[in-house]
């Protein structure tokens, strides 16, 4: 069974989301979320969980941080159990390079990846989201790197309503062979076996989405 990949634009834990996540606790039929905060691990990752604990308790489910902050903790046994018994997992936090730096060929991200092929939901937002597809946008200049390959063939520029049409331009003029999402706040693509490919909010993309 596969189960859901859903990227989100931006705006993690709120109100511009909430359609969004009232989706994925359906596909997933969870009564946990486990937030990895990996991607904040330098901005204050404990405000990230509390955030995302107050949010999904008015959505009638538990949500439970996990401090996946270094590569070490990637490796830790005890996280990579609580992962893969999980039936939803989101990624927050807004360094990509990070988030790739601890989780690339760990087995917290195998096991992640597992949850995805048990039929779980895999969600990530804002800059953590560029992180799961290969290529990844380079948040230093806009062009293209190695990325986590959830998701090949797809590109994402999140928060896409804070990039000059400039800036852009140069980053679609280094496309070669893949497609490119432009999400901004609220919107996200999310792909499920049931469903396919459910585009959310308004958005453009460059080229055809892949096959998942």
């Amino acid at each position: 069974m596969t189960g859901t990949i859903a990227l989100v634009g931006g705006g993690s834990f709120s109100p511009a989301v909430e359609m969004i996540d009232r989706r994925l606790l359906e596909l997933s039929d969870a009564e946990e979320v486990i937030v990895l905060p990996t991607a904040d691990a330098f901005e204050h990752p404990q405000r990230c969980v509390e955030q995302a604990i107050e949010w999904y308790a008015g959505l009638g489910v538990r949500a439970v941080g996990l401090d996946v902050l270094r590569r070490a903790d990637a490796l830790d046994e005890a996280y990579v159990e609580t992962v893969a018994a999980a039936r939803f997992i989101y990624l927050a936090g807004d360094s990509p390079l990070h988030l790739r730096s601890v989780m690339k060929d760990t087995p917290v991200w195998d096991a992640i990846v597992g949850v995805k092929r048990a039929g779980g939901v895999v969600a990530a937002a804002g800059s953590a989201a560029a992180a799961l597809c290969d290529p990844m946008v380079d948040p230093r200049g806009g062009a293209f790197t190695l990325g986590l390959g959830l998701l090949p063939g797809l590109a994402l520029v999140t928060e896409a309503e804070t990039w000059s049409p400039e800036r852009l331009k140069r980053t679609l003029d280094l496309v070669s062979g893949f497609a490119v999402a432009m999400l901004p706040t609220g919107s996200a693509l999310l792909h499920s076996a049931a469903a396919g490919w459910e585009e959310i909010g308004p958005h453009e993309v460059h080229g055809a989405l892949p096959a998942i």
